[in-house]
């Protein structure tokens, strides 16, 4: 079982002792969400897929965020808000803005990267080192700006 996992599982049962409902929930969320691609995939997932899996469930959570606020729904919104405060526990610290920076200029020095055409090279350089520490799009636009 990959650490990760392990914390989160750990982390589960200290909420289930302390009766934090809606900790328990999002925490079973995410554990099933992991069990989930195992069953399917036949396979037992590591610290990095366990970090892409909570990066994905940051991620809908933020859009979902997005969308109640933009539909006045702060309610909800703050249901979200609360879930990817839990999920985001066992995210790494995120990084800098110019720690993503130097990553995308050393990619991009990697591959020799001058064009547009390039992104993808660099992408797939900058992704394994940025999972669950950086939002994607951010990434994106950096190494269009860089590129660019």
């Amino acid at each position: 079982m990959s650490e990760l996992k392990k914390h989160i599982s750990d982390t589960l049962k200290t909420a289930m002792r302390a009766k934090e409902k809606q900790r328990v929930t999002v925490i079973r969320t995410i554990l099933a969400e992991c069990k989930k691609i195992e069953v399917d995939e036949r396979i037992e997932l590591d610290d990095a897929r366990v970090l892409a899996v909570l990066d994905k469930m940051n991620k809908q959570r933020k859009d979902s965020y997005q969308q109640f606020i933009d539909g006045g729904r702060e309610d909800l919104a703050v249901v979200e808000k609360e879930e990817m405060e839990i999920i985001s526990e066992f995210l790494p610290t995120p990084l800098t803005d110019e720690e993503v920076g130097e990553i995308v200029k050393a990619a991009i020095a990697e591959t020799g990267a001058s064009s547009m055409q390039q992104m993808g090279a660099v992408m797939a350089i900058v992704k394994p080192q940025v999972q669950g520490r950086a939002d994607m799009a951010q990434i994106s636009k950096q190494v269009k700006a860089q590129l660019g």
